[in-house]
């Protein structure tokens, strides 16, 4: 039992301890609520950049389970990813047919339903194809108080999703038209690829009042050439070959969050796109069977 002598010193030490706890918890607050960076933001593009694989076929995965099209069109879809992705070509004819076919999945349906399904595909299909890389990278800006935005070809809707579920800024995205809330099937400008993206971020950046030589900017593709070259700190995550040699080139950053790359001739290529479109079918087939 302690002595009565012993109170005011025990009084005294909490007392200073009560203080340094008071002392820690406004340093805690001060650190947490970082100032906004006026001069700076951070554009991400999406598909393979911020999760693996492309959006857009993620969420026509979704829609698909939803019965908002056929298994054929699906397997279309499937076919047009892999190839792109594989190949690496993407001429204009091939990119007008992925924009139809996107456009036809959500003809009809209103923007509403594709906002309640698009949270549900997230849950489903994208929350576990986030790179944990490139989410850490994002997350880095906001602790400095720097916007973050998501730059895609992707509807704006699905892009809006993963933004808003990962704490981010917003979203720049591929916008479809539509009437009384009803899609149309067709779009407002064109699809939000390659230069017009570069057009998209300057937009922001004069809008906001930012330093572009302060900004940051991240893809996998050299189609985002445009907008990586006219920030100040350009970044190539999970590069493709074109891309990343021109990083080397210019000495930007180059960050990789694959595993088991491999390098593969053409026709690999194109076998591991027919096969992978041919499983996506014949899994598809399986899932309406069961």
């Amino acid at each position: 039992m302690p002595k009565d002598h012993d109170q005011p010193r025990n009084l005294k030490s909490r007392s200073l301890l009560a203080g340094q706890a008071g002392a820690s918890d406004s340093e805690m607050e001060d650190a947490l609520s970082t100032a906004p960076d006026t001069t700076a933001a951070a554009f991400f593009d999406v598909d393979n950049t911020i999760m693996q694989g492309a959006s857009i076929f993620h969420l026509a995965k979704g829609l698909h389970r939803r019965k908002f099209f056929t298994t054929k069109d699906i397997a279309k879809a499937a076919w047009q990813q892999f190839y792109f992705r594989f190949a690496g070509v993407e001429d204009p004819e091939h990119i007008a047919n992925a924009r139809a076919s996107a456009l036809a999945f959500i003809k009809g349906h209103t923007v509403e339903e594709l906002e309640e399904v698009g949270e549900e595909i997230f849950d489903e299909n994208m929350a576990h194809r986030i790179w944990p890389g490139t989410r850490a990278l994002a997350q880095w800006h906001l602790d400095r108080g720097q916007n973050v935005w998501l730059v895609t070809a992707a509807p704006v809707e699905i892009a809006n999703t993963i933004a808003r579920r990962l704490g981010l800024t917003g979203a720049l995205g591929t916008v479809a038209e539509h009437i009384d809330g009803v899609y149309t099937g067709e779009l407002v400008g064109e699809m939000l690829h390659g230069e017009g993206k570069a057009v998209a971020v300057r937009e922001i950046v004069e809008r906001d009042g930012l330093v572009l030589d302060d900004c940051y900017a991240y893809s996998d593709s050299s189609n985002d050439l445009p907008m990586l070259s006219m920030v100040g700190h350009p970044c190539a995550v999970n590069p493709d070959k074109t891309l990343r040699a021109h990083a080397k080139a210019n000495g930007w950053r180059i960050r990789d969050y694959r595993t088991g790359r491999k390098v593969a001739v053409a026709g690999a290529k194109t076998a591991l796109a027919a096969g992978a479109a041919g499983g996506t079918l014949k899994l598809l087939r399986r899932q309406k069977k069961q």
